[in-house]
């Protein structure tokens, strides 16, 4: 054999192995075996036009054969579109599963639905059979008598197949259980009310219909803890006092500070009637210069005047004195009464 003639050889049997492997590749062989083992009838044309859809076969002959396993009726076309469209094939037909185990009426378009918005459907379908606690953070309201009362409350839920695409979450069923609660504290007359009937917050509560629009059904709603907080209603009132005691200040302030102005208004005209008189004072001697000339009054007259002035000053000065004396004299009669007082008190026995 020339040289030629082994390099033909050689090249056949790599282009032998290259079809071989790339049949294998395009061809699922190991997945069709399996596939007929397991019951699931399909050809190997359709597996050769999913690997060129560029359809990942592995997840949908294994979740093929799991819900034929599971007594389900799948169709590899559906699981095939819900895959392209960016669904979680093997959550689908595990939410499928466990509902057709639960007997919950839930179809395959419906689960597609919810997986494609968003939501986890195998939680939902855990959530219909086995109902979620969740708990509310620290919600404080006001009584009417101004207690704060402290509620942390258990809401029992279920979710709602029917509602899971386009109904509101938890945050939605918290905000509306802690709303209830505020109303119902804030329309009880006292807080011993609260304490003694913790249950009256739940059925208020529950009375509203708070799941409607969510996408789930409330079973439930626990008190967990209820405590008292401040007296909310005193510490108003003393910011209340506080704040008229200030204007009662402020209004006392400018009372006396008119009182004052008032007061420099009277020195001031007080003054100014002083001045009055001075200014009188000192026309008389120009009425007397002017009464000698005219020659109305004499020298004798105006002396018997100037000595009825003098007489006047005189006395006034006596009756000043005279009151000194009689202060100096009832200040000294005090001293002496109390120094007598003082003596006896310390002298009990000479009594």
């Amino acid at each position: 054999m020339n040289i030629f003639g082994m390099f033909f050889i050689m090249f056949f049997i790599i282009i032998v192995f290259a079809l071989l492997s790339f049949l294998i590749n395009i061809i699922p062989i190991g997945l069709w075996i399996s596939a007929a083992a397991a019951g699931v009838n399909i050809s190997l044309a359709s597996l050769i036009g999913m690997r060129l859809r560029r359809t990942n076969v592995n997840i949908i002959i294994k979740a093929t054969i799991k819900g034929t396993k599971a007594g389900l009726d799948l169709s590899m076309s559906q699981l095939e579109s819900h895959y392209l469209s960016g669904g979680k094939v093997d959550n689908v037909v595990d939410a499928l599963i466990a509902a057709h185990r639960a007997n919950l009426d839930l179809s395959f378009e419906r689960a597609a639905a919810i997986d494609l918005a968003g939501r986890d459907v195998f939680e939902a379908v855990r959530m219909s059979v086995t109902p979620k606690i969740i708990e509310t953070p620290c919600i404080s309201a006001v009584a009417i008598d101004g207690i704060e009362v402290k509620v942390i409350a258990r809401v029992t839920v279920r979710a709602n197949i029917a509602r899971l695409v386009g109904g509101a979450g938890e945050e939605t069923i918290i905000a509306r259980v802690g709303e209830g609660i505020v109303t119902t504290l804030g329309s009880s007359q006292s807080h011993k009310d609260v304490l003694e009937n913790p249950d009256k917050i739940s059925q208020t509560v529950l009375a509203k219909g708070l799941d409607s629009g969510t996408a789930f059904e409330i079973l439930s709603i626990d008190i967990a803890d209820i405590d008292i907080g401040r007296n909310i209603g005193a510490h108003l009132q003393i910011q209340q006092a506080e704040a008229d005691k200030q204007i009662a200040q402020a209004k006392a302030e400018e009372r006396r500070a008119l009182a004052i102005a008032k007061e420099q208004e009277m020195k001031a005209y007080v003054e100014e009637m002083r001045a009055k008189v001075v200014e009188s004072e000192a026309q008389v001697p120009l009425a007397i210069a002017e009464a000698f000339q005219k020659g109305n009054i004499c020298v004798g007259e105006y002396y018997n005047l100037e000595n009825k002035l003098a007489d006047t000053r005189m006395r006034d000065a006596i009756s000043k004195i005279k009151d000194v004396n009689i202060n100096l004299e009832n200040k000294n009669n005090n001293q002496s009464e109390s120094k007598k007082s003082t003596k006896k008190s310390d002298n009990p026995e000479a009594n």
